[in-house]
């Protein structure tokens, strides 16, 4: 089942399935069977981050699996993100081999930089001072790089990447880069395609991952009246038209286009019907259409870190 997937080969010959599980808002007492229940559908690529706060629930699904024979370790791909208390380059090894150890793995396939903005170190994820405002860190995202590169080198990562950075961002990075990303992974769905950002990497080398992809319809902050991806009308006569659910065609645009993608679920009927997209294809001109309904919607705007020199999102950044 899992061969059925296509792969993505970064510009240092390892590569990723274009389709895997992101794990994000999966609560430590679900995500467990989810990801047993994926691997046995047969995903073989797991997206985790330490701010989950759910890889030991995960490490244990992947373990259990591995020791009932049904992979092994070298057949998943699994990734992981550095936390933005981690960015000082002392903090950076420590925070990996604590990802390590609760993913029960000797070595991550990948490992992101989560956002290019650092939050004061030594205390909470979510650091605040009384009137709730995020405490900020000016590590440079360029210093915490280069310890990521000493990773690799230590034999602990494969490949390194980003998450959340714009193209200035990347261009920054690269001047002094000695190993360079092989992915940004981003917020990327038809309200918000990426089209622009795709093309900058896509010039790099640096491969695109889609988070959200289906439009975060639990995102904790989501308003009623938010405009749902999901119940759009034009998306759904566009899956009629196939036979397909919504989310099916939201997942297959992005395959098409050549961009990894990472829908979540915990529901095992879910997490099949989100696999069940190679047996169908969206012809140029669907691609061409959904392209047409961007409006820079971006649903994960990182409102708590505004202001932070390195916030990727304002000024119009792409």
């Amino acid at each position: 089942m899992a061969s059925k997937v296509p792969k993505v080969r970064f510009y240092n010959g390892y590569e990723i399935p274009i389709l895997g599980l992101g794990t994000w808002k999966s609560k430590p007492g679900e995500v467990t069977q989810a990801v047993k229940d994926a691997i046995d559908i047969g995903y073989r690529h797991i997206d985790c981050a330490h701010v989950y706060g759910n890889e030991r629930e995960v490490g244990e699904a992947l373990t259990t699996k591995i020791n009932e024979g049904i992979i092994k370790r070298e057949d998943v791909f699994i990734t992981s993100k550095l936390w933005n208390t981690f960015h000082r380059p002392d903090l950076v090894e420590p925070a990996l081999r604590t990802t390590l150890a609760n993913l029960q793995t000797t070595y991550l396939d990948l490992y992101l930089i989560h956002w290019p903005h650092a939050y004061k170190e030594d205390g909470e994820m979510f650091p605040a001072d009384e009137n709730g405002k995020i405490q900020f860190s000016d590590v440079d995202y360029v210093d915490t790089w280069k310890a990521m590169e000493q990773l690799v080198n230590a034999g602990l990562v494969r490949s390194i990447g980003i998450s959340n950075f714009n193209a200035k961002q990347i261009d920054r990075l690269l001047e002094v880069a000695k190993i360079k990303p092989v992915v940004n992974q981003v917020e990327c769905h038809p309200y918000l395609n990426q089209r622009r950002l795709f093309a900058h990497c896509k010039a790099r080398d640096i491969a695109l991952t889609a988070y959200s992809p289906l439009g975060s319809p639990d995102r904790p902050w989501a308003k009623p009246g938010d405009p749902q991806l999901l119940e759009d009308a034009r998306l759904k006569e566009i899956a009629g038209k196939y036979g397909k659910t919504t989310a099916q065609v939201l997942i297959r645009y992005q395959i098409e286009r050549g961009v990894i993608v990472i829908p979540k679920s915990v529901n095992r009927d879910r997490l099949q019907q989100n696999f069940d997209v190679f047996d169908f294809a969206l012809t140029s001109d669907d691609v061409s259409y959904i392209d047409t309904l961007d409006v820079n919607g971006r649903l994960i705007p990182m409102t708590a870190a505004l202001g932070h020199k390195y916030h990727p999102f304002e000024n119009d950044e792409f």
